[in-house]
Order: structure tokens, then sequence, then C-alpha cells
């Protein structure tokens, strides 16, 4: 009796269909992806996709922000040693107010709060990677000169009252500066008439009626000036923790992503123990069919 044409090719098609099943998973133990295209698991592939999109986004926003905290910081730096050269020049000027200095003194206090005034002068103009960073929108315009001409001195801004911000992932909008106006020339704080009307006040060697209140404006002018700075740390944090936030999102939407195309490698050696078993299972019976068939014909 001869064997089944149909069987043989039943039987030879299950052995193409498990080489290739066979194939498939020595592809995958040996890259370690299940899936390795959209048609391999579409649905794997779709969230694994939006996944990595997700994570492209929270990269963009972390270099924006290092950007942004980079800059913050040379910020926060400028601000701290204006707040020490403003406390220096208050404390030299109380000597002066005071009354018990001589005209020597007094001409000598003058040089001393000359010499800060040009020290707050050159930090007011300070530039970070080709850029005055207190001088708002007009980053490339030296926002500070001084005319010095007149008597009090007259320091001018040029740059404007912009400054720049970051947007956070859940929409949060975080200045990153703070416009040069604001801390060094802002009404009723204004931190360079203050030093250069002491300036003036003690020039002459002669006590000054007006020093008294332009010691009381500096001292303001260094409260405005230590409130521009805790605003600057406040929002340095603020950025620094969406940053964490955009990282340990970026981590662990990675991890979910690799584990969705990821194969096993335990299962995937079992299943391809399996897979070569039939293979040779099915190579045997072809084997012993063929040899059959030939048989039937030379009866």
């Amino acid at each position: 009796m001869r064997v089944d044409p149909h069987y043989v090719t039943s039987l030879v098609a299950s052995l193409s269909s498990s080489t290739a099943a066979e194939q498939k998973l020595t592809t995958e133990l040996s890259s370690g992806l299940r899936v390795a295209s959209l048609a391999d698991d579409p649905v794997a592939a779709g969230e694994a996709s939006m996944l990595n999109a997700s994570i492209a986004q929270d990269d963009t926003f972390i270099q924006t922000a290092a950007t942004a905290q980079s800059l913050m910081q040379v910020t926060d730096a400028a601000l701290g040693s204006v707040v020490t050269q403003l406390t220096s020049a208050i404390s030299a000027a109380t000597g002066g107010v005071n009354g018990t200095e001589s005209s020597a003194d007094l001409k000598s206090l003058a040089q001393s709060i000359s010499g800060i005034r040009d020290q707050v002068l050159s930090l007011a103009n300070t530039s970070y990677q080709g850029t005055y960073i207190f001088a708002g929108s007009q980053g490339v315009t030296q926002p500070f000169t001084l005319d010095s001409n007149t008597s009090p001195a007259i320091v001018t801004y040029h740059g404007d009252a912009q400054t720049g911000s970051v947007t956070t992932e859940t929409g949060q909008q975080i200045s990153t500066g703070i416009a040069g106006s604001a801390i060094f020339t802002a009404p009723g704080a204004d931190v360079m008439v203050a030093l250069n009307n002491l300036i003036a006040d003690f020039a002459s060697g002669s006590p000054s009626p007006t020093s008294t209140s332009d010691l009381a404006a500096l001292q303001n002018a260094l409260g405005n000036v230590s409130q521009q700075r805790s605003a600057l740390d406040s929002a340095l944090s603020r950025i620094n923790s969406a940053s964490s936030y955009a990282q340990t999102d970026a981590t662990n939407r990675s991890a979910t992503a690799v584990s969705l195309v990821s194969a096993d490698p335990a299962q995937i050696a079992t299943q391809l123990s399996s897979a070569e078993t039939q293979n040779q299972a099915l190579m045997s019976v072809i084997a012993t069919v063929e040899k059959q068939s030939l048989f039937d014909y030379t009866q």
C-alpha cells in the first residue's frame, strides 16, 4: 500500500514551519530581541514606539534644563559677589556717615566705594558664552555703561526687561534669568544711584547732609538684590527637580520599552530546544515515509 502523497506534503510543510520557527528563535536568542519589527508583535512595537517618543521628549527637556542650569548658576555666583561687594560698601560708608572721619579719610572712603562701584558694574556686565546675562533679551549688548563726567556719576541700562524661561513637561513655565534693571537700577532700590551718590557725598572731604539717606538707599538696594537672588535660586531648584523627574521618567520608560521588545533567554532557549526536537522528529518521520513509499514502488 502506497503512502498518501498529501500526507508527505503536510509533513514537509510542518517541517518548513518548524524550521522557520527555529530560525526565528535562534535570531531572538542571539540578538536579545523578541520584537525586531512591527510584524513580530504590532501591539508591543506600537507601545515601544510611543515610549521612545516620550523618552526623546524627556531627553530634550533634560538638555534644555542643563543649559538653563549652567546659566542660572553663573547668574547666582555673580549676584553672590554683588551682595559681598555691597555689604562691604555699606560697612565702609557707615563710618563716613557717623561724622567721625577726617577729610582725608572721607576722600579715601570715596575712592574705596568707587572701586566697589566698578566691581559691581563689572559684575552687572557679566557675560556667559558670549551673552550678557543681565541684558534681558539684548544679550549681545553690554547692559550697563558708566558716565563719570558728572557728579554723581550716572550708570545707564541698555538692556530690556525680558527674561528667558523653560517650560517643564507638565507645562510649568520657569524663568531662567533676571533683567539687570530689576537688580541694579530698580526704582527705590537703585544700586548704581546709591553707590554713585555715596561716592559724591564723600569725594569733597566734607560731611554731606544726604549721606545718611544715601546709605539707607544702598541698604534697600542690597535687600532687593538679595530678594532677586532668592527668587533665582528658587527657580533653579524647581528646574533641578523637573530635570531629575525627567531623568527618572526616561529611565523608567526605557526599561519598560526594553521589556516590551526583549527576549527572555531562558524561555527562548526552552522553545528553541523544543523546536529542534520537533524538527528532528519530523525529519525522521519524513525519512521513514519516503523509504516506505520507495519500498511500495519496488514491490
